[in-house]
């Protein structure tokens, strides 16, 4: 899936709703309990699925007056289990054939002999993340005449056509969005994949407030029928509420978090004279670069809920949505941070590292995972990652009900020989025995949950 749309198929969370319980004889509810947010619920703010505009050291400044927002706003997380006619509204709107069948933690409608047509998988927990995928079978599939070319098996076949219009996306996604009960979500039709397939960005509204980071993406082909889609059947349901800051003071505390400590000078360049020992060399020049940090501008800001971890679990989060000024030519970004007030957020625990197992000889630490991606079928699970040029990389998964450990080896090519040191985006993949569903991907290594590309 490509990021705007994958971006959208978060993890799927439990987990029950903290009640505030008023004290005996009357008197104010109990205050709420702290919010702990995971690792990376509130660092530098970027909104899941975007990058930093900036690449860090950034000073955000307010074009114009910030809102100050209510005063209070609830979490809401996922509860609850997704049913089988649940599924079958979903697969009727997509126009899967066929009945659901719960296989584990998955509901599945799935094509039988060579695999080829449309399939759904539906996670049975809240919030029932699903992925929607159309195949056309391979070398020996009902759908691959003899004598032609044929894709490899499970790899769909490219569409035909340019892509439709934006209205005839709208309208197709339409029966979708209503099966979920997202009739009132905001809609980006503007994307378009392989000058062919326009892509429908689904972002819904829970508790009056618009999300961000819990969106359904909705592919549409030449033919006006969805192709590819994902998404959430259910809503996270209202939590407790929280005291929340207004936009000016958040972006106060957004400043102080993606600023960080140092950054300090101006850069310039210097020149040493000659060695005293080498009077005939010429001078040496050494320059220090230009440290302070950039700023960028914020045009606006919306109260809402954002996707974070809570817990080790998905929720939505009271946030400000700030849209923040891009280079000329490019589409402004969001930036989020969370609203709740300081004083009510818990410390932020350290995950608990997975035992390392011993590497074989030759073989270095796991390298840190920076993200994931997931195919159609739900069973291949690809990770990025920075790593070298003189290096063999090797991906493991450990599999249970609610999570996935991928682990990263690192294997040095030839050991004894020196290496050019140039960082590398290296992706790989592992195939799980499950579909993911709405199992967490985490970093077998630190523990941390993997944010999905």
């Amino acid at each position: 899936m490509v990021a705007a749309v994958a971006a959208g198929v978060l993890l799927a969370g439990g987990g029950g709703v903290y009640l505030a319980a008023a004290p005996s004889g009357g008197g104010a509810p109990a205050a709420p309990p702290p919010l702990r947010l995971d690792a990376k619920g509130d660092g530098p703010g970027i909104a899941p699925g975007e990058p930093d505009p900036s690449g860090g050291g950034t000073v955000y400044k307010a074009r114009g007056p910030l809102p100050q927002g209510p005063s209070s706003a609830p979490v809401h997380r996922p509860e609850g289990k997704v049913t089988s006619a649940e599924v079958a509204r979903l697969a009727k709107a997509l126009g899967v054939p066929g009945e659901p069948r719960l296989e584990g933690a998955v509901w599945k409608i799935a094509p039988e002999k060579d695999g080829s047509g449309l399939r759904l998988d539906v996670s049975a927990e809240a919030p029932g993340s699903w992925t929607f995928s159309r195949y056309d079978g391979g070398p020996a599939g009902d759908a691959c005449l003899k004598g032609k070319a044929c894709p490899p098996p499970g790899e769909a076949k490219p569409p035909s056509g340019g892509p439709v219009s934006e209205a005839a996306a709208r309208a197709a996604a339409a029966p979708v969005l209503k099966a979920i009960g997202q009739e009132d979500a905001k809609l980006d039709t503007t994307q378009v994949m392989n000058g062919t397939v326009r892509v429908v960005n689904a972002d819904p509204v829970v508790g009056g407030l618009p999300t961000y980071g819990w969106s359904t993406g909705i592919h549409v082909g030449p033919d006006g029928k969805p192709v590819a889609g994902s998404g959430h059947m259910k809503d996270p349901a209202k939590g407790p509420g929280y005291p929340v800051i207004g936009a000016e003071k958040a972006l106060e505390e957004l400043n102080k978090a993606s600023s960080g400590p140092g950054t300090i000078g101006i850069g310039g360049c210097a020149t040493d004279p000659p060695a005293a020992d080498t009077p005939g060399a010429p001078p040496a020049t050494t320059c220090e670069p230009d440290v302070r940090p950039k700023e960028l501008a914020v045009t606006g800001a919306v109260f809402g809920l954002a996707a974070q971890f809570v817990d080790g679990k998905q929720a939505l989060v009271p946030s400000w949505l700030f849209t923040v000024e891009a280079e000329a030519g490019a589409k402004p970004s969001t930036v989020v941070r969370t609203a709740v007030a300081p004083e009510h957020l818990a410390p932020r625990a350290k995950p608990t590292p997975t035992p390392t197992p011993a590497p074989d000889e030759g073989t270095a630490p796991a390298r840190q995972i920076g993200s994931y991606r997931i195919d159609g079928t739900g069973t291949k699970l690809s990770v990025t990652f920075w790593g070298g040029v003189c290096s063999e990389y090797t991906a493991t998964a450990e599999e249970s009900a609610g999570k996935v450990g991928v682990r990263v080896t690192e294997r040095p090519i030839d050991p004894d020989r020196a290496c050019i040191a140039i960082a590398v985006e290296v992706t790989r993949t592992v195939t799980l025995e499950q579909p993911l569903g709405g199992r967490t991907v985490v970093d077998a290594a630190s523990g941390e949950p993997v944010p999905r590309k």
